[in-house]
């Protein structure tokens, strides 16, 4: 709901929703209900869900039954991850092999600099961007350079041994040279780079910081654009205790580094500041003087990363993928953290790249999808960035629709500023939606009414009113949307383009049922209602689903953005059996021309698969991400590059993992839907799902033992298990849960907020979370 000045008003909270908000429970199932039926709504969760076992509403006492995970100490945590853990006995060369560190702000990557003999620290930071739109998201509001450390030694090197520790985030490890030994360890937290390392023979510790040039990576490929004026140079001081700044002056703010040694030690900070030319110089030095030492600083480190594994676990028997998943967690966890800046196509680790900008047409989906079921919602910048940045949707818009409409174009910076094109122009309209699409994913698995009120319903209002604006009806009585662009396919549909026909309709679905749940009685209700029962169907073919109106798939498509629909939609899927048929045509045709295929087109690929229910096909596609034999597999370092460095495919093939383990659209969960036929043994635990619930299962033999789920809402939970027999659903108590048969292997099951129920078969088996034995060993990542 808007003003007609674009400002927000507040929407009304709802004061009953099946019952009272913030009751402790729902009412049970009836007796009565049957498959399809609406289960009822429950209370919404708090932003933070609360940790299995402290909800008020729980049993006390001794409980009939609870697992036992032998995943709870840090011991177990460090020996589990130390086999996941990166190794490098040969020097990396690139950016791509290297080791990397981050804390959601900064970053640094570890290579040999290019044809020299030392050691490059890349410094880069998320925050540090240029300010000027006029020049565009390649240019005016880019991600910037800052510079680089390098560590130069007195002797040649001839070998290195290096460990990248997942569980404590640090690097450590030898430099030899024929001088001598370097020993190092290095780490980043709170902006801070830090780094230790001591000398042995004749070798020496020589420090040196190498500004760069505050210009877009995106000169590797183009000129500036006309008009473009350079930043002034940078400048270098020395503060009264010996600390050493490089301040960057920018057209409109200022980047500062500053940096000190102390004995074997080196910190290092970053500051950034818009529109203050000043104030950054400052926060560098405000930085370095939290830190205060190494030590001290690496103690708020560890707590830090030891609180964040423990919130989920999986283990399966590939070696390889497993430790791979486990450094994808790490990855996104030293890339992005909620309220910082949104990734953009290559996180806080920038490189020489054509896209040193955010990319909301797929990049910026894909980036994020991985942090849910991972029970990682803490890491959910995108929802931020959206939430903060509504002012400045509004102004993507041409100006005669920003009374009711919001968009974002294909690239931004961190604050989304990139103006939308027209319908009928032939420009990306959907970004924005299909962005929401992961906020309301956000949403799903945590139930918090203040996201769906706040943020997900006034922004998916805006962006579908502004798709309405130009749905016009036909000679067949349907409504039509004027020419639109299939990011990134080559050719434009005169009309009814699929990528947004399915964003329209999930948009309107969802303001609907979000209406519904938020108690307003919106004026676009009949419009939004109308839409639904009007709009043109999908163009299809005898090949499946079509680019739009008269636009045939006809050429490679590395993007699938005209199968939507199918996934990450789930609005044309498996379960409809009318579609089956439709689905498989359309996916088969997307692989059957694949000369413009990349990483994702694989990992897109493996998910739908999973939807399926065909683990081994899914699983065969994912490996072809992981072949160096395909133009663009996964690097040594699980780092991806195209024309440049892009973060996106690696996180997304994380989520195809999920995919084949739980998944959870349609509101009903789905427990090892999709395990490739080779892994008998999976462990999930605390696996997060929409409705907030939390999912532990272990299928070992080729068969699912047990399911565990905690509710953190009170949803209706719809569970299809996977068990076969006389099955046992027990509540946390010890009582039988009220139960109904679905039908197809789904059971309706009564769970109150802040209860568990067990779900198995036959005799109770023993309820273990404990990490499954390797049955594909592989190599280490990195340079082993």
């Amino acid at each position: 709901m808007t003003s007609q000045s674009g400002r927000h008003s507040p929407l009304p909270r709802r004061a009953v929703l099946g019952t009272a908000l913030g009751g402790a429970a729902v009412a049970a199932l009836p007796g009565t209900a049957h498959a399809g039926q609406s289960l009822p709504t429950a209370p919404t969760a708090p932003t933070a869900a609360p940790s299995a076992g402290t909800d008020a509403s729980a049993p006390k006492g001794r409980r009939p039954w609870s697992l036992r995970d032998t995943m709870t100490t840090d011991r177990s945590w460090d020996r589990f991850l130390r086999d996941q853990d990166l190794r490098w006995s040969r020097l990396p060369t690139r950016w791509y092999e290297g080791p990397f560190l981050g804390d959601g702000l900064l970053g640094s990557m570890v290579y040999q600099d290019p044809g020299a003999n030392r050691i490059r620290f890349t410094v880069q930071h998320g925050r540090v961007q240029d300010h000027r739109p006029e020049f565009g998201s390649g240019w005016g509001t880019c991600r910037l350079p800052v510079g680089h450390l390098t560590l130069d030694p007195v002797g040649t090197i001839t070998a290195v041994d290096w460990r990248l520790s997942l569980w404590n985030a640090e690097l450590t490890g030898t430099v030899t040279t024929t001088a001598g030994t370097l020993t190092l360890s290095a780490l980043i937290h709170d902006e801070v780079l830090a780094a230790r390392v001591t000398a042995d023979g004749g070798e020496r510790v020589v420090w040196t910081f190498h500004p760069e040039e505050a210009i877009s990576p995106r000169k590797i490929s183009e000129a500036p654009p006309t008009g473009y004026t350079a930043h002034p140079p940078w400048t270098t001081r020395t503060t009264a205790d010996g600390t050493e700044q490089v301040l960057q002056p920018l057209i409109g703010g200022q980047t500062a580094t500053a940096y000190r040694r102390d004995g074997d030690e080196l910190l290092l900070g970053v500051g950034h500041s818009a529109p203050s030319e000043t104030a950054a110089e400052a926060d560098s030095l405000r930085h370095l003087r939290r830190a205060r030492s190494y030590a001290s600083l690496r103690k708020r480190h560890r707590r830090w990363w030891h609180a964040f594994y423990p919130k989920s676990f999986v283990s399966f028997p590939d070696g390889r993928l497993q430790s791979f998943h486990w450094i994808q967690l790490y990855k996104v966890a030293s890339a992005s953290r909620a309220g910082g800046p949104v990734m953009a196509t290559s996180g806080p680790w920038l490189e020489p790249t054509p896209w040193p900008a955010v990319w909301w047409n797929l990049n910026i989906q894909l980036e994020y999808w991985l942090v849910h079921g991972s029970n990682h919602l803490e890491l959910d910048a995108l929802a931020t960035t959206v939430r903060q940045n509504q002012e400045q949707l509004i102004a993507n818009v041409p100006a005669a629709y920003r009374a009711d409409s919001s968009g974002v174009g294909r690239s931004s910076d961190m604050f989304a500023n990139r103006g939308v094109g027209r319908p009928g122009s032939g420009t990306e309209v959907g970004n924005l939606t299909w962005a929401l699409h992961n906020v309301w994913l956000t949403y799903r698995h945590s139930m918090d009414e203040a996201l769906l009120r706040d943020t997900v319903f006034p922004v998916l209002r805006r962006a579908i009113s502004y798709y309405l604006h130009f749905l016009t009806p036909g000679s067949d009585g349907k409504l039509h949307l004027p020419s639109t662009l299939s990011p990134e396919y080559p050719v434009v549909p005169p009309q009814d383009t699929n990528y947004d026909l399915a964003l329209i309709r999930w948009g309107c679905r969802t303001l609907l049922e979000s209406a519904e749940l938020l108690g307003v009685d919106d004026e676009l209700i009949p419009r939004w209602q109308e839409v639904l029962t009007r709009l043109t169907p999908y163009p299809v073919d005898d090949n499946g689903f079509m680019i739009g109106a008269d636009t045939p798939y006809a050429q490679s498509h590395r993007h699938y953005s005209h199968l939507l629909m199918v996934y990450p939609l789930y609005l044309v899927n498996w379960e409809q059996p009318e579609n089956r048929d439709l689905i498989t045509r359309s996916v088969v045709r997307w692989q059957a021309l694949p000369s413009a295929h990349r990483g994702y087109s694989y990992t897109g690929a493996a998910s739908m698969y999973a939807m399926t229910g065909d683990g081994d096909t899914a699983i065969t596609y994912l490996r072809k991400f992981f072949d160096p034999t395909t133009r663009y597999p996964c690097q040594a370092n699980t780092h991806y590059t195209e024309a440049g460095p892009v973060i996106e495919t690696p996180l997304s093939a994380s989520q195809s993992l999920h995919d084949m383990f739980c998944q959870s659209w349609g509101g009903v969960i789905r427990v090892f839907p999709a395990v490739p036929s080779t892994w008998a043994d999976v462990t999930l635990h605390d696996f997060r799902t929409q409705g907030a619930f939390l999912v532990s299962a272990v299928r070992q033999a080729g068969a699912t033992r047990f399911v565990r789920i905690r509710s953190l809402a009170g949803e209706p939970l719809k569970l299809r298990h996977g068990l076969t027999g006389r099955l046992t659903v027990l509540l946390d108590d010890g009582t039988p849960a009220r139960t109904h048969d679905l039908g197809d292997g789904t059971l309706a099951i009564d769970l109150p907020k802040g209860r568990e129920v067990l779900v198995h078969a036959g005799a109770r088996p023993d309820l273990v979370i404990a990490p499954v034995t390797v049955g594909e060993p592989g190599a280490a990542w990195g340079l082993p």
